[in-house]
C-alpha cells in the first residue's frame, strides 16, 4: 500500500524516486528529506569515499503549499558531482570482473548492454533513492509515534557495549564518524578503519536496527510476515549478507526455557520480560521493540592487486583499484537500513489499519495556528 519506485545509475544524469500511497496532509519539504540524505552522502569523513556528492534532493510532485496532496510524491536527485574522467577510468576496465562486485552476474544477465560504469544499477549510489523514500515514510511514522534508529554495533572484531539505553543509542549514534553510540568503541573502530585504509584494504561490520512504538498486530500470517518482509528489504541493500532478528543465532545455544519471552501485565497491557524474539511472534509484531541486525561485507573495491578474468577475451588478468572508495560502508549504510525499515513498517501499518486510518492530522490549512 506504500510503494517506492526508483531508477537511476551510478553515473547517470539523475536518480528519481516516486512514493505512491502517501496520505494527504503530511508536512513535507526538501529540507526534511535533505536531513536524511546528508547522513548517507560521502566526503564528510576520512573513512568515507572522497567523492563530494551533495545528494541535493528536490520534491517535484505531490506537494502543494508544504503538504502532501494524496498524489504520488516525486523526487529527483541530479548527479551533478559526477565527472567524466571517472567514466573513462571505468571504460578501460569494463571487460574485467571486479572481485566482489556485480560485473560478472550483470554480464551474464544483460550481456553487452549491462551498464559497466561505476557498477551502474548495482552501485551503492542507488541507495540514495532508498533514503529519500524512507525519509517520506519516516515523516508519516512520526505521526504514529514510531521511531527507527540504526547504528554500528560491530566493526571487524570491535564491539560496542550492550548496556546502553535506547535513548543513549538514539542520541549518540551520530556523535562520531563511525555512527556508533558507544564512544570508546567508536574511537577504536575509527582507528582500526584508518589502519585498514592505509593497507589499501577495507572493513565490514554489523549494523543494529531498532524500531520503537510499533503496535502489536503488524504482519500477515505465513507468507507476508513482517519479519520476513523486513529481512527481504534489508537483504536487498547492496553489501548486506545476512539478517539476524532478536537473539538470532544465539537462540541455537539456548533451551526453550531460556529462549521464551515471559509475558506479564503492565497497565492492563501484555508486555514481555525479555525480547529474545526481537519483537516478533509468528512473524507478527508483539508491541515490543523490533530488533534486527545486518551483516555488512567489506567494501569490494580495494587498492591491492587481485587476479581476475577478462570476460571479452576470456583470459585471466590482474586488476588494481581504479576508483575512489569507502574504507568501510558501515557508517553510510545506517541511514539506508533505517529507510528500508521505515518503508516496510509503514506498508504493513497501512495493510493493518487501512490507508485512511494512518497518519490522520488536522486540517493542514490550520497548521499555522
Amino acid at each position: 500500500m506504500f510503494r517506492v519506485t526508483a531508477c537511476g545509475e551510478s553515473y547517470g544524469k539523475a536518480l528519481m524516486i516516486i512514493c505512491d500511497g502517501v496520505p494527504p496532509g503530511i508536512e513535507l519539504s526538501n529540507e526534511s528529506i535533505q536531513e536524511e540524505m546528508d547522513k548517507r552522502r560521502p566526503g564528510t569523513s576520512p573513512i568515507d569515499s572522497p567523492r563530494l556528492e551533495t545528494d541535493k534532493v528536490d520534491i517535484v510532485a505531490g506537494i502543494r503549499d508544504g503538504f502532501t496532496t494524496g498524489a504520488p510524491v516525486g523526487l529527483i536527485i541530479y548527479n551533478v558531482d559526477r565527472q567524466d574522467i571517472h567514466v573513462e577510468q571505468y571504460r578501460q576496465v569494463k571487460d574485467l570482473v571486479r572481485p566482489g562486485h556485480a560485473e560478472y552476474t550483470f554480464f551474464v544477465k544483460y550481456g553487452k548492454f549491462a551498464d559497466w560504469c561505476g557498477a551502474g544499477r548495482a552501485s551503492g549510489r542507488e541507495s540514495a533513492c532508498r533514503v529519500a523514500g524512507g525519509a517520506v515514510a519516516r515523516k508519516i511514522l512520526e505521526k504514529e509515534g514510531i521511531q527507527v534508529i540504526a547504528y554500528t554495533k560491530e566493526l571487524m572484531d570491535i564491539k560496542m557495549r550492550d548496556d546502553l539505553s535506547f535513548e543513549e543509542k538514539q542520541g549518540k549514534r551520530h556523535n562520531n564518524d563511525i555512527r556508533c553510540p558507544d564512544e570508546d568503541a567508536a574511537e577504536k573502530m575509527f582507528a582500526r578503519c584508518l589502519e585498514i585504509k592505509e593497507e589499501g584494504d577495507t572493513a565490514g561490520g554489523i549494523i543494529e536496527i531498532i524500531a520503537r512504538g510499533v503496535p502489536a498486530g503488524l504482519g500477515e500470517p505465513v507468507f507476508d510476515k513482517l519479519e520476513a518482509d523486513l529481512a527481504k528489504a534489508l537483504m536487498s541493500i547492496g553489501a548486506v549478507k545476512g539478517v539476524e532478528i532478536g537473539a538470532g543465532f544465539g537462540l541455537t545455544k539456548m533451551k526453550g526455557s531460556q529462549s521464551n519471552d515471559i509475558p506479564y501485565l503492565e497497565d492492563g497491557k501484555v508486555r514481555f520480560k525479555t525480547n529474545r524474539c526481537g519483537g516478533f511472534l509468528g512473524g507478527i509484531s508483539n508491541g515490543e521493540d523490533l530488533v534486527l541486525r545486518i551483516a555488512v561485507k567489506p567494501t569490494a573495491t580495494i587498492s591491492i592487486d587481485q587476479q581476475t578474468v577478462n570476460m571479452k577475451e576470456m583470459k585471466e588478468a590482474t586488476l588494481g583499484a581504479i576508483t575512489r572508495r569507502d574504507p568501510t560502508i558501515c557508517a553510510r549504510i545506517n541511514p539506508v537500513a533505517e529507510a528500508m525499515t521505515c518503508i516496510t513498517i509503514l506498508d504493513h501499518l497501512m495493510m493493518f489499519r487501512g490507508y485512511k486510518n494512518v497518519a490522520k492530522i488536522d486540517n493542514p490549512w490550520d497548521a499555522d495556528k
